[in-house]
Formats: structure tokens, sequence, C-alpha cells
């Protein structure tokens, strides 16, 4: 049974960074694409980005592209996320996931079939 553990969040004045951690066992990581998700309080879950299982491919939501940065590492089993010039709006509950299909080249939204507990982000303003 895959296992995912979210680590990293806190609290933030807007316009500062945060790096998340999220460190997976029990599956053989470096073959899936993996993604992070977020939830605000009140909404729903939301699409925050992905990778593929080698890195070679990224998608970002568009409410991130360009601050927040996702990248693996195929030896510690963990996938990274790295958020710059936070606002307020990234608040939430940060959840990472992994595919449940091997060697994906593309990645979306759709395609995460197991999810971590989460960890949360709070972006003062």
């Amino acid at each position: 049974q895959v296992r995912l553990e979210e680590t990293g969040g806190g609290l933030v004045q807007a316009g500062g960074s945060l790096s998340l951690s999220c460190k997976v066992s029990g599956r053989i990581f470096s073959r899936h694409a993996m993604g992070w998700f977020r939830q605000a309080q009140g909404k729903e879950r939301e699409f925050v980005g992905g990778i593929n299982w080698s890195g070679s491919s990224l998608l970002y939501a568009d409410s991130v592209k360009g601050r927040f940065t996702i990248s693996r590492d195929n030896v510690k089993n963990a996938v990274y996320l790295q958020m710059n010039s936070l606002k307020p709006e990234d608040t939430g509950v940060y959840y990472c996931a992994v595919d449940g299909v091997e060697w994906r080249q593309l990645v979306d939204a759709s395609i995460f079939v197991s999810w971590g507990q989460g960890t949360q982000v709070t972006v003062s303003s």
C-alpha cells in the first residue's frame, strides 16, 4: 500500500517562500508521475501541478505558473514543491498525490489515485 507524507507547511507573509516535501513509500516511486493539489477552506481541492516519472514533463495550474516549481528526487523517493511570491489566496492544505499508472509521459489532474494527509500553508497579507 502506498504511503505519502507531506512536510514543510507553515505560516508565511505574502511575498515570501515555502518549500514542501513529500516522501513516498510502498511503491516504486521512480516509475510514477507525482502531483500536488491544494484545498482552501470551503472550496474544492484543486490541482496545483504535476511531474512525470522522469521529471522531463511538468504541468502547472495557471494560478501558480511562474511562482511554483515542482521537482523530484528518484533516489530519495521524494517530490518537492517550491513556492515563491506567495499570495494570501495560496492559503490551504497542500497534498501530494501519486499516479496509478507506471511510466506515464504526460500528466494532468485526472491521473492521480492516492493522496497524502496534507500540510497546511497559510499566507498572511
